[in-house]
């Protein structure tokens, strides 16, 4: 086998798939889920896993990576360049960028003969127009990267890819997890999407304020006295259904206590927002053809689905069988580990010596 391991990166777990790039289909040998605390007993069980599955070391290791800033929005090799470029996008993203560049060390220096490949969640919005990329800021700000990037590009690649010959023209793709965003797709490219800057944009979610007044962070600065970190603390950790409900971030937990007034109108704010940024998408498309919920929550909970798509019945939108929708309300996993091994295979093929000398050294040093 020529083995892909792809390491996909969270806030408290590591996720971990392995692929087979000699197969046609890129078949995975295996996946799973260590902690991240202690790197080498992490690698130590993703290395057992392999030789469990009866796989060889990797030929090449590839990384989800959730801002590269201005300047990385296409997946590439890793180097020492690339590597400069991601330290200096840490402003962009400071919660996620130095667990990326930690972890990429940590695998250059496991898999030392192996090419490390990084893989952008937003290189599939990069190419949206300005009508939905430009922030209504000065263009002295816009000029130094300050724009909407979006974030799940990898989660929406693997949509599409997935609905293959069946992606219709006009998509909408609510990506609801921890994080949580929306997507307008046409014909398989990215045109708004409703985080920006940052992943902190957008819907209301687990921990995260989505869009906020700016207004309430001169407030809390004037008034409180909060200064950046601080300000990071409120609208990234201590907000979104957690702050309204004071229990949970957790929408399995707010479920169980749903006769909790708080709680139940965390769940009633979170739909109410999701359903009005698709609401948004179908402006920017001129309609829909299809609405795909993935990711834990837009996957695994129906009562959140129908009470989004309740909200938005005005436009045809069903979340059920027996009723009738005016275009297709669906589910599909979020496939984003797949995603990146099939990026992996096409930029080993096309850099200089391709998959063969990758196998190689593999064999010979990994």
């Amino acid at each position: 086998m020529n083995v892909a391991l792809v390491l996909n990166s969270g806030s408290s777990s590591l996720k971990f798939a392995a692929f087979n790039m000699a197969a046609s289909d890129m078949r995975v040998i295996v996946t799973g889920q260590v902690d991240p605390a202690n790197a080498d007993a992490a690698f130590a069980e993703i290395d057992a896993e392999l030789r469990r599955a009866g796989a060889g070391p990797p030929i090449a290791v590839g990384h989800r990576i959730v801002h590269g800033g201005p300047r990385l929005l296409k997946h590439c090799l890793i180097d020492e360049a690339m590597m400069g470029e991601l330290k200096a996008a840490e402003p962009f993203a400071p919660l996620h960028v130095p667990a990326s560049l930690a972890l990429i060390a940590m695998a250059t220096a496991r898999y030392a003969a192996c090419p490390q490949v990084a893989c952008f969640d937003t290189a599939f919005h990069a190419a949206m127009p300005d009508i939905a990329r430009t922030l209504p800021i000065p263009r002295a700000l816009r000029e130094e990267g300050v724009h909407r990037y979006g974030f799940h590009g990898l989660s929406c690649e693997s949509i599409v890819h997935q609905l293959g010959a069946d992606l219709p023209a006009r998509l909408i793709i609510a990506h609801l997890g921890n994080g949580c965003s929306v997507t307008a797709v046409r014909s398989g490219r990215s045109i708004d999407t409703s985080m920006g800057l940052t992943p902190t944009g957008g819907t209301i979610m687990s921990t995260r304020t989505g869009d906020l007044d700016p207004g309430v962070l001169l407030h809390l600065m004037r008034v409180h006295g909060c200064d950046a970190d601080g300000l990071e603390t409120i609208v990234d950790k201590q907000s979104g259904m957690l702050g309204i409900s004071g229990l949970s971030g957790d929408m399995r937990d707010l479920h169980r206590v749903a006769a909790n007034g708080d709680a139940d109108l965390a769940v009633a704010m979170f739909c109410r927002s999701v359903a009005k940024q698709i609401g948004a998408m179908m402006t920017a498309l001129g309609g829909a053809d299809m609405i795909v919920f993935t990711g834990g929550i837009g996957e695994h909970d129906p009562i959140v689905r129908q009470r989004i798509c309740a909200d938005l019945a005005w436009a045809g939108v069903a979340d059920s069988p027996s009723s009738r929708s005016a275009f297709a309300v669906t589910t599909l996993p979020s496939a984003e580990e797949a995603q990146i091994a099939r990026h992996m295979g096409a930029i080993l093929a096309a850099s200089r010596g391709g998959l063969e000398d990758a196998r190689g050294l593999s064999q010979a040093r990994c």
